[in-house]
């Protein structure tokens, strides 16, 4: 399982429990910071089966096919490549795998007053 995003690795740790010992957990970040508090936050946990990776862009540093499942918490938003980032994915899914993501869609053109606004993209 592929964690793009993962932050400081709390839905790494979720699904730790779901693949077990025997399973895989790997996780991908943009910021060496978040990469190495997920390092940290699994290790205290007592999680074994996980390996981070600071990545600089929307590049998947894994092979064709490695994962069953990949996810994503609010990331995928963020990305200015969003093609790129369904590209990589998808080329790192299993045939028959799956990817669960939960993130912001934009119906509507923002305010000006919120547009430019960075404080308006956390909330």
């Amino acid at each position: 399982m592929l964690d793009f995003g993962c932050g400081a690795g709390f839905d790494l740790f979720v699904a730790s429990k779901l693949v077990g010992e025997r399973g895989r957990v790997c996780g991908i970040d943009l910021t060496e910071d978040m990469a190495t508090r997920a390092r940290e936050n699994l290790a205290l946990a007592g999680i074994a089966n996980f390996e981070i990776k600071k990545v600089d862009s929307e590049t998947i540093p894994y092979h064709d096919h490695d994962f069953d499942a990949v996810i994503s918490n609010g990331v995928i938003n963020l990305s200015p490549c969003k093609q790129t980032a369904f590209t990589e994915i998808y080329r790192v899914i299993k045939p028959g795998g799956r990817l669960q993501f939960a993130d912001v869609i934009l119906e509507n053109d923002l305010p000006a007053s919120l547009a430019g606004n960075a404080e308006a993209w956390s909330q």
